[in-house]
């Protein structure tokens, strides 16, 4: 199997053209891949699928084989594949995604894809604003955001402190959300300023985020921290993301970088 790997602010997947390339089981090859040591190493697998409603399909598995909605930092990616190789000849594209046909505005410098901007659709509140929560045994506030996927955002003092490798689990598999959930920690540092980290459902801990960077800036907003456009920054870098109150549109921008490409036999 051919495949290319990329990273958008440090997420990084190993994306397959499937208009070329055909992937029997794609749970069992994202965990294959997906392994740093016996693998490719990456956050996941996304294909890239032709599309019946859209210029091109993703599909983004996560590390234990589970299948997502979407990803923000993937679906940059997969806009820069689909031009820079030539599956698409115009800067703006639509993506056909579980969560939704998302549209991209893409930048392109030496006839190459370098950023991206999504307009990740309206984001759906799904909590109270916040809502109180019991984790390990210490009460908590979240603000519950559905951006395609779900998300449970918390507000901390210090994020650098958190021992995500331990409460993660505890936060994903909560009982309050019975699909899982993606959880956000967020720390505030200005009205156009936040740091984030992130434990992603069936990933676990990753450098970047995007919908989970949509989500914390929703959050952040809606609780009267930020003002409408907010640079986020997580441990892969830097997005920005800027909410359209009048139109109710979250856009998220950032980068999109090809890392290498393979070949890799899928067991």
């Amino acid at each position: 199997m051919k495949f290319t790997k990329m990273q958008g602010a440090g997420n990084d997947y190993v994306y397959v053209n499937c208009f070329e390339e055909t992937v029997l089981d794609p749970q069992a090859a994202a965990i294959y891949v997906s392994d740093r040591h016996l693998g490719v190493g990456a956050d996941g697998l996304v294909l890239i699928c032709p599309s019946e409603t859209a210029d091109v399909k993703m599909r983004m598995f996560n590390t234990d084989g589970s299948e997502g909605a979407m990803c923000g930092n993937a679906i940059r990616c997969v806009g820069k594949y689909a031009y820079d190789h030539g599956l698409v000849s115009d800067t703006s594209i639509t993506v056909e995604t579980l969560g939704g046909i998302k549209r991209l505005d893409m930048e392109t410098e030496n006839g190459r894809v370098t950023w991206a901007c999504v307009d990740m659709g309206i984001p759906e509140v799904t909590s109270g604003v916040p809502e109180p929560i019991e984790v390990c045994g210490e009460n908590k506030e979240f603000v519950g955001i559905s951006v395609g996927n779900p998300h449970a955002v918390y507000f901390c003092q210090d994020i650098d402190s958190l021992k995500l490798e331990e409460i993660g689990p505890y936060y994903e598999n909560h009982s309050r959300f019975p699909g899982r959930v993606n959880s956000e920690f967020v720390q505030v540092v200005d009205r156009g300023h936040i740091r984030m980290r992130v434990w992603e459902r069936g990933s676990g801990e990753t450098l970047a985020c995007g919908t989970g960077a949509t989500a914390g800036t929703v959050a952040s907003i809606l609780r009267g921290y930020t003002d409408s456009q907010v640079t986020v920054s997580l441990r892969g870098g830097d997005l920005v993301i800027t909410w359209n109150r009048e139109t109710g549109h979250v856009f998220m921008a950032g980068p999109a970088v090809e890392v290498f490409h393979g070949d890799i036999e899928v067991k």
